[in-house]
């Protein structure tokens, strides 16, 4: 949350050039508060697990936040009861006409297909234009971020030869980035996935800005100059035990997987996992939430045009 301080106070002046956000007291008087609207576009086969890794991570701020569920299509799912979808889940013509402060669209279990063969694929599409014109600022997970950068910025992805999965050292690419409040030099943050798009592709678009990589798996948060979209290359919201949940489901299955990196104690997959990511994933919702959501968003959803820069532009370069 923005610290209020006095009009003329000279450390607002140091404090803005280091992106710390604070609020004059003018600013203060004339703000007008509401709960933040978001809305999770959840693509994950299992939808009640997802629910819950998103809601804690959303739950974790002191803004209040009231949660839409959206569905790509009606079809039942062989992992979530159709009760359950019907009962909590919307379609999309139910929220066409509506804005919202704030889109998450999270990962899916496609990573082997190209786009245009997803079934959904057009739906995906449709959902991402329409986001643009009624949504304050869009976070894209793992798949849909790849997904989204394809979509909107026309970069394609690579697929890699195995499946990268594990727990990796990051670094900021940024210095007092918004975004990057409160992170350490370099931080941890698990993926999942079977394609990357390269790094210095991502570099060099002039629309994008990479906020932190990893020497080992590549990009992980990349946002746009306009400060709307937010593509996390990676999955921030798994619990302690998702990647290990994965790696049985594919060895069950006889995909014979390589063990994630960096995650069971002593890389052996018959002893626990080490959770080292969830203060990063929960720091990381809390300063999207409120520096490209709550600070940006009109008060009034009705009129969107309201949206204006983060102070201008600060944060756009790094």
């Amino acid at each position: 949350m923005p610290v209020k301080i006095p009009d003329n106070l000279p450390a607002a002046e140091i404090l803005s050039a280091e992106n710390i956000f604070v609020m004059s007291e003018t600013r203060a008087a004339h703000q007008d508060i509401r709960p933040m609207k978001v809305l999770i576009l959840n693509l994950m086969p299992n939808k009640i697990e997802t629910e819950t890794q998103l809601l804690r991570l959303l739950g974790n701020t002191p803004l209040q936040v009231d949660v839409d569920l959206l569905r790509i299509h009606d079809k039942e799912s062989r992992h979530t009861s159709l009760d359950h979808m019907n009962t909590f889940y919307r379609d999309f013509e139910d929220v066409r006409h509506k804005n919202y402060d704030g889109l998450i669209i999270t990962g899916a279990p496609l990573g082997q297909l190209d786009f245009e063969d997803v079934t959904y694929w057009d739906h995906i599409r449709e959902i991402i234009d329409w986001s643009q014109q009624h949504v304050t600022s869009v976070l894209f997970l793992c798949w849909a971020a790849h997904a989204g950068l394809y979509h909107l910025y026309g970069l394609k992805r690579e697929l890699l030869k195995t499946k990268r999965s594990g727990v990796f050292v990051h670094r900021r690419s940024c210095d007092h980035h918004p975004l990057l409040r409160g992170f350490d030099d370099e931080f941890f943050a698990p993926h999942s996935r079977y394609a990357e798009i390269p790094v210095a592709s991502l570099h060099a678009h002039p629309a994008l800005k990479v906020l932190a990589e990893s020497d080992e798996a590549g990009a992980y948060l990349v946002l746009s100059r306009d400060n709307r979209n937010l593509f996390v290359i990676g999955h921030p919201e798994y619990q302690k035990s998702t990647l290990s949940d994965e790696y049985h489901r594919d060895l069950n299955a006889g995909i014979n997987p390589d063990v994630p990196k960096n995650y069971f104690r002593n890389d052996d997959p018959t002893q626990a996992p080490v959770a080292r990511w969830h203060g990063h994933g929960s720091l990381l919702v809390s300063n999207w939430l409120n520096y490209y959501v709550y600070q940006l968003t009109p008060y009034d959803l009705s009129d969107m045009s309201a949206i204006t820069p983060w102070e201008a532009s600060k944060g756009a370069d790094c």
